[in-house]
Parts: C-alpha cells; sequence; structure tokens
C-alpha cells in the first residue's frame, strides 16, 4: 500500500534504478531473494566497504540506509529519507568510493557515525575512530540522561590509560577491551551513568559495587586504579 511504484517495478532495486537512472548510471544494483521489494544493496569499488543496505520502512513511506566495514561490522554511515532520488545519489558515492564527507554532501540525509575508514586495520586508529562514534553518539543522545552520560565519556576519554583501551557500551554501560571487535578482550571494571546525575563502577554492569560517586571524574580515576597491571597497547581481535 505505501509503495505501489516500488510493487509496479517488481523490486526496490528496479525502482531504486527507474527513479534515478541517470544518476546510478551502471551501477549494479541487487535485490534481496527474500523480500525484495524492501532491501536492496549497492556494492562499493572499495574493498573495505560492503555493499550499501537500503531498506523501505513498513509503517510509513521512507527508506533507510546503512553503510558498514568489513572487518569489525560497524557503520560507518547511515540515514533515512523520503526522497528515493537522495538515496541513489548516496549510494552512487558509496559505490565510486567518494570520501565520507563527501557522501554526505551529495546526499545531505547522510549521518555520519564519527567513525574512520581504517583499511588496513591498524588497532590504534580502529580503537580512535571508536572512541570519536562513542563521543559523537553521546553528543547527540536526546535521552533525558545525556549530560551525565556525555560527562562520563568525555572523563573516560580524557585520561589516557582508558583511551588508550578500546572502548564499547553494553547497556549504555561503558567497558573497555584489550583487543578490537569482532572478538572482545574486556578488562577493567564497568562504568555507568545514573539519571539521577551519579556516576557508578562495578566489577559487572548490573551492579555499581566498587562505588557511587557524585562526578564522572571521581568514577574515572577510581577505573584507572582498578585496571590490570601489564596492558599494552590494544591489539587486533585475535582468529577464531
Amino acid at each position: 500500500m505505501l509503495y505501489p511504484d516500488v510493487a509496479a517495478s517488481g523490486s526496490l532495486a528496479a525502482a531504486l534504478r527507474a527513479e534515478a537512472e541517470s544518476c546510478l548510471g551502471a551501477v549494479p544494483v541487487t535485490s534481496s531473494d527474500s523480500d525484495p521489494l524492501r532491501y536492496a544493496a549497492v556494492a562499493s569499488t572499495l574493498p573495505h566497504r560492503e555493499p550499501l543496505q537500503i531498506n523501505a520502512w513498513s509503517h510509513e513511506r521512507r527508506w533507510s540506509i546503512r553503510g558498514t566495514e568489513p572487518f569489525q561490522g560497524l557503520a560507518l554511515l547511515d540515514g533515512r529519507t523520503e526522497d528515493l532520488t537522495a538515496v541513489a545519489r548516496a549510494a552512487r558515492a558509496w559505490h565510486d568510493g567518494a570520501a565520507l564527507d563527501d557522501i554526505r554532501r551529495a546526499a545531505p540525509f547522510v549521518h555520519l557515525t564519527g567513525r574512520s575508514e581504517v583499511p588496513d586495520h591498524h588497532p590504534a586508529r580502529l580503537t580512535e575512530s571508536e572512541w570519536q562514534s562513542m563521543r559523537q553518539e553521546a553528543a547527540e543522545l536526546e535521552y533525558a540522561w545525556k549530560e551525565p552520560y556525555q560527562a562520563l565519556i568525555e572523563a573516560a576519554y580524557a585520561e589516557p590509560a582508558l583511551r588508550a583501551l578500546y572502548p564499547f557500551t553494553s547497556h549504555w554501560v561503558l567497558r573497555f577491551s584489550a583487543t578490537t571487535r569482532p572478538h572482545l578482550t574486556v578488562v577493567g571494571p564497568c562504568l555507568t551513568a545514573g539519571s539521577d546525575g551519579t556516576y557508578g563502577l562495578g566489577r559487572g554492569i548490573i551492579t555499581p559495587d566498587l562505588g557511587r560517586f557524585d562526578t564522572a571524574h571521581e568514577a574515572v580515576a577510581l577505573a584507572v586504579r582498578h585496571l590490570p597491571s601489564g596492558l599494552g597497547p590494544v591489539t587486533l581481535a585475535p582468529s577464531t
């Protein structure tokens, strides 16, 4: 009902090409075998980019995109729009290997996650990329506890011992790893930001059994003291 044009074309891939043939040119657009009316993908000429995923919403007429890197499977960009031609512009730029900022300029609905492309999988650059994504995510939050959570992320990033570790979250709990994704090696305690403006530190993600503090800096300082000794630079995820 929401996409009669897509249904008439037979697939989202065909509808996308019909909408923006001059933009896409000879760029291949593939359909999902399981749900061709809702899903399509556009590959990139760059080996360190997965195909751009395009999907149609089920409850209103809108499309979403997501572009990831293959090593960790994390998003470099995403976005949503009601303009299928804008989707085609983003897909063409992704396919052609345009820089992430240039993709956003070509299609302003595109949202960059803050991650950098690290084709050589250098663990220090992957770590810094993840920190930048986490900082951006905290700054963009719209929840009531945005300010304490952002303060926690910034306080942890300002501490060299924690900034040297690979950050990740589980249920909005800040945690650290000695290896990059996709196989994390968890080290140290867990940091939390409460909606009441306090900060917790714990051995697990449920209870702040190591203390609750009035400032993020206090919690971060104690977290550093609970790090295991002998930690070296972050390494790539071990192979399985």
